[in-house]
Order: structure tokens, then sequence, then C-alpha cells
């Protein structure tokens, strides 16, 4: 009978290109690239007992299956955190990670080393978003943001909180000894050959620092507009916002609800070859090939509204703002597309509509926003339902209660299986609502008219709110009632 053999180390199979395959009683599977090290062939030969059965493949697949078989160990943070005793040797703490190592080459036995290098890399495995180091009087919390969701993955002992705040000060190159204001930092780190950029951010609270850390997978698939879900409709509209020579597109919504994202994928439909284009952000997330990226940097005085002066001196066509946050920004962004250039920028609103109130109440005259602004775009992000497990069942009074008008007869639901870590959910997509500007709501936004007068004429010209958006997830089953009802509002 067949059986797993012990994995090699990482380094070991990466620089010699073998891999253990399984093994029986009279021979041993070995995965080689085709320029395999001889000499560790041999070697692993010694180490099973038993011929080689050898497979040979090129690079680019062996650098595949390298990443697939070493980033998914069975190894997580709560065993991790498990192993960790009280004793800790401050001077291992106190060691260096060098800037480009890969995680999961590290041999360092540092109890404290071993349990964040573990943390990292369980939270990249399951892609989450964000990590959460919490302490409370008695005992701390590690949770991952996966879909949206922070879900707990272990409680170290409150003793062992501060030496994790000081090793991941160490690795973001923050001050360990500083414990009584926010500090922020980053640190570059390498998982089984991918490039994670990791944003680090620190917060004193009653019991201890509290520390975020958020994941940005350089390597992750870049997402165009066709894979964020939009409706047809609702993508034509952006997409003929998006081609006009002049005016503001805003995106809006919460924080954590995809708005960079589909700016960034927004800017991907635009050639770079012909267009200056220009971003100003905070921070910058992703590189994107052709557009010119500044990140804003407040200890020297480089805001958004400063960056954006001087970026209308380097003849732009294409301008991307991370976010209007003052009345300043917004002044010039206004400028900006009035003397012809494209403006995107994104917006913490609750809704379409309420960008134009929320950017009146700022200070920009409503006359300006009226002939600039071109359309608004709302967003949420919601859960998809798991595949493999999800259910569907015949929707019920109640069902239809609380769906509102437009419910499907039929809804899916979350079941959870080993696919989708039994939660019932893999992944997320966006439901919109877009607000175009015509000249019914031009006229509105010239005359100051209230948020909800404006809601009126833009559903009475094809506006759908963002629960009646989401109705063709419900019906095509792709996520859940309950998702939706989660992230929208009637």
């Amino acid at each position: 009978m067949n059986a797993p053999l012990p994995r090699l180390p990482y380094a070991f199979a990466r620089a010699n290109g073998v891999l253990l395959g399984e093994v029986s009683d009279d021979s041993a599977e070995v995965i080689a690239r085709e320029d395999a090290n001889p000499v560790a062939l041999a070697e692993v030969r010694r180490l099973t007992a038993r011929p080689l059965k050898i497979t040979p493949i090129g690079r680019g697949a062996f650098e595949s299956r390298l990443s697939e078989i070493y980033s998914q160990g069975e190894s997580n943070a709560a065993e991790v955190a498990a192993d960790v005793g009280q004793d800790i040797d401050v001077s291992q703490l106190m060691q260096e990670l060098p800037p480009v190592e890969d995680l999961l080459e590290a041999e360092d036995d540092a109890p404290i080393i071993r349990m964040i290098n573990a943390l990292l890399t369980q939270a990249v495995r399951e892609r989450a978003s964000d990590i959460h180091i919490e302490p409370y009087e008695t005992y701390s919390v590690v949770r991952l943001r996966r879909d949206g969701v922070l879900v707990e993955i272990a409680r170290p002992h409150r003793a062992l909180h501060a030496a994790m705040s000081s090793r991941i000060k160490i690795m973001a190159n923050l001050d360990i000894a500083e414990k009584r204001l926010p500090q922020d930092g980053r640190i570059g780190v390498r998982l089984a050959g991918r490039q994670i950029d990791v944003r680090v951010s620190t917060l004193p609270t009653s019991h201890g620092e509290r520390i975020v850390l958020r994941l940005l997978d350089k390597d992750a698939t870049q997402f165009g507009l066709n894979a964020l879900g939009m409706a047809d409709t609702t993508r034509k509209t952006f997409d003929g916002i998006l081609s006009q020579p002049h005016g503001i597109l805003l995106v809006t919504g919460p924080t954590g609800s995809g708005k960079t994202t589909t700016l960034y994928a927004a800017l991907r439909t635009l050639d770079g070859r012909t267009l200056n284009i220009v971003t100003v952000e905070d921070p910058v997330e992703y590189d994107l090939a052709g557009v010119g990226q500044i990140q804003v940097n407040a200890r020297i005085d480089l805001t958004f509204a400063r960056a954006l002066r001087s970026i209308l001196r380097q003849d732009p066509d294409v301008i991307m703002i991370g976010e209007i946050r003052d009345l300043e920004t917004a002044q010039i962004a206004v400028q900006a597309s009035l003397t012809g250039h494209m403006v995107l920028a994104t917006l913490h609103t609750n809704d379409a509509p309420s960008a134009v109130t929320r950017l009146i109440d700022m200070g920009v005259e409503p006359f300006l926003l009226a002939s600039t602004l071109r359309g608004v775009l709302a967003q949420r992000l919601v859960r998809r339902l798991c595949p493999q497990c999800r259910e569907a069942r015949p929707a019920d009074d109640a069902d239809r209660q609380a769906v509102g008008e437009g419910c499907p007869p039929t809804l899916w639901h979350a079941v959870g299986c080993s696919a989708c870590g039994h939660t019932g959910y893999s992944g997320r997509t966006g439901v919109y609502e877009m607000l175009t500007v015509d000249d019914s709501v031009q006229r509105l936004v010239h005359d100051r008219a209230s948020e909800n007068d404006l809601r009126d004429v833009a559903r009475h010209s094809g506006l759908r709110t963002l629960r009646e958006d989401g109705m063709r997830l419900l019906a095509e089953g792709i996520t859940s009632a309950e998702e939706l009802l989660r992230v929208t509002r009637d």
C-alpha cells in the first residue's frame, strides 16, 4: 500500500529540483525538474532506501507543483501557538530575518518566530486579506479576515502577546520601545516563491498593542472589469463614462468594499501607451504597468492635494485619486475635470446618490459639481456560495418578506464542507448601484436637491439599488439571501 513520505526541506527541494511523491515497497516516486541535481537524486535514493521512479517536468510546472505542495502544509498557527511555552529566549526573538528570505526556508526554531511564520503562511494559504492580533486582560486572540468576515484561529497565552508584537515590529522596522503611539510599517516576505507585501498597523489599547496586518499578494492574478461581477447594463454604462475625455467618475462604499480594485481594473482598460495616467494613493497597493503611481506621505507633507497640484503640471490625461478626504482635494479634482482631465476617485458613502450630498457638504459648489460629475458607482462585496456544498430550497413567505420585491422562487443556502473550510462560502463578487448624471440629475445637483429627490429621479432613469442588483446573484445561486441582506440595506 502506498504512503506519502515525509517532505524534503523546502530549500533543498527548490535548490535541487526534486519533489517526493509516494513510496511503495519496491519504489519511491520522485518529480524531477529538467535540470535536477543528480547528487540530490542519489541522496533521495539513500533516504528512501528504494529505487526511484523519476517523472521529469519543466521548470514552470515544477515551480507550480513546489508552491502547491509546500504552501498547503498541515501545520497552522493554532498548532504552533499550542506548542509555544512560557520560556522565551529574547536573544532569539531579536534575530532579524533577511528581507528576501522565503518563510518556508526559515530554519530558526525560536518559538515566536515559528509562530509568526506559521501565521503568515496560514493566512496566505487561506487567502485571508487581514490578520488581527488583539490583546485582552487574560488572553490574546488571532483572527483572519476571510472573504470579508473575521474568523478566530488561535488564542495564544496573554504572556506571549508582547513578544509577538516585538517580533512583528522588528520585521516591519518599527520602534519596539514605543508602545504608547500608533505605528505603521511594511514587511516584504516570500512564501513558496510568491512575493507578499504586508502592511503593519499597531494601535495602543488598555491591555497592550493591537496589531493588524494587511496582506497584498504581489503575484496575485490582476482583476479586469470582466471579473468583478457587474451586470451587463452596469458595465456598459461604466465603460461609457470611462471613455469620456473629461469629467469625474466616483466609486463609493465602506472600507473593504473593493473600490480600489474596481479603479485598478478600470485603469487597466485604458491605453497607457497613448494616455498619460497618474495616480495618487495611500498607499500604493499594486503596481500598474504604464501608470505613474504616487504614494502620499504625511511626514513630508506630501498630501493628496499637494500631489494633485504637481500632477496637473505633468500634462496628465487620466488622474486617479485614492480617496477624496477633504475640500481641498475635492476642489482640485473638480478643477482638473474642468480643464480637460478624466478624474477617477473613491469616496466613503453608503450609496450612489449620497455621494453628491457628501461633496456639497464638504463645500464643493453645486454648479461646479453639476458640470463635472459624470457618474457614481456604489458597491459592496458579497460572499460566493461554495459550489460543492450549496443547497437549494423554495423561497417561503419569510424569505420573500425579508428579501423584498424580486425575490426568486428558489433560494440557495450555505451548508459547509471541507472544500470551503466549513463556512459555506468561497470567494466574493460585487453588487453595484450605478448613478448616471444625465440632464435631470444635473439640474437637481445644481439646485441643491435633497438626497431623496436625487434617488427618486435616478430610479426613474433606471438606477437599481444594491439590493435590486443582488437579486440576479440570488437567482443564479451565486450567493445566499442571508449574505445579500447582510451587506445591503433596503
